[in-house]
């Protein structure tokens, strides 16, 4: 794009877009209007480099006027998909549909009209499975270095059995057994790390975002009400 050309788009033409977007384009999804006036730029900036390329002569109230379509229409400086299932051109032909995390699922009557969010009905506890699949191969290796007895002590404790079993197999005491089974532990957190547990029973990460996000939205509508309450208390 010549610097001409430039200087229209930036003068002439994102003006309009300005103005006439907010009214006239519909915002899909998470867009507001000054992403559109964005993406309504780009769009515009690249109907003026095509145009003059091709040697053709067009006005600054044209470009905006079929940018403005353009945005109308689903089509976005990104791509115009109406397959993809995220898509505005997509969802603008109600093809498909955005729903919050945090609208309303269901309403369960035995338990006094409890509601249910979105979040409550899709979410999955459990951690990262990236997470729990480097954890495992960390706890292969460290299986694989251990004695026969420190490995019949690991089992029984993972599956909640008494050591006696393991102290009668190996012809030991049970306080043996037992200092055993505590150095087993520390060497567990040596080797696996301090926060191994912590890390473990950890939210998962876009939970925990979700938790943030409603926690900050509730302080926000609650924070005009508490900085009343404190301009009135400190007045009295």
């Amino acid at each position: 794009m010549s610097p001409h050309a430039g200087q229209i788009l930036q003068e002439q033409v994102v003006p309009r877009l300005r103005s006439a977007i907010p009214r006239a384009v519909r915002c899909v999804g998470a867009e507001d209007p000054e992403e559109l006036i964005q993406d309504g730029t780009a769009i515009a900036a690249k109907m003026l480099h095509n145009a003059e390329a091709a040697g053709k002569k067009v006005t600054p109230g044209n470009i905006a006027y079929y940018t403005i379509q353009h945005l109308k229409s689903g089509r976005r400086s990104t791509g115009s998909s109406v397959v993809d299932v995220l898509g505005t051109g997509t969802q603008l032909n109600g093809s498909t549909r955005l729903t919050s995390l945090e609208e309303p699922a269901a309403m369960d009557a035995e338990t006094g009209g409890e509601i249910f969010l979105f979040h409550d009905v899709l979410s999955n506890d459990r951690e990262d499975p990236a997470m729990a699949v480097a954890r495992n191969m960390d706890w292969q290796v460290f299986c694989s270095r251990q004695p026969e007895r420190n490995l019949a002590i690991l089992n029984h404790a993972a599956a909640g059995e008494p050591l006696t079993a393991v102290a009668d197999r190996y012809g030991i005491s049970r306080s043996s057994i037992q200092s055993n089974k505590n150095r087993l532990a520390q060497e567990i957190k040596e080797f696996m790390g301090p926060d191994i547990l912590k890390e473990s029973l950890q939210l998962p990460g876009w939970k925990h975002n979700l938790m943030v996000g409603r926690e900050r939205t509730a302080w926000r509508k609650e924070r005009p009400a508490v900085e009343a309450t404190g301009k009135t208390r400190a007045g009295g």
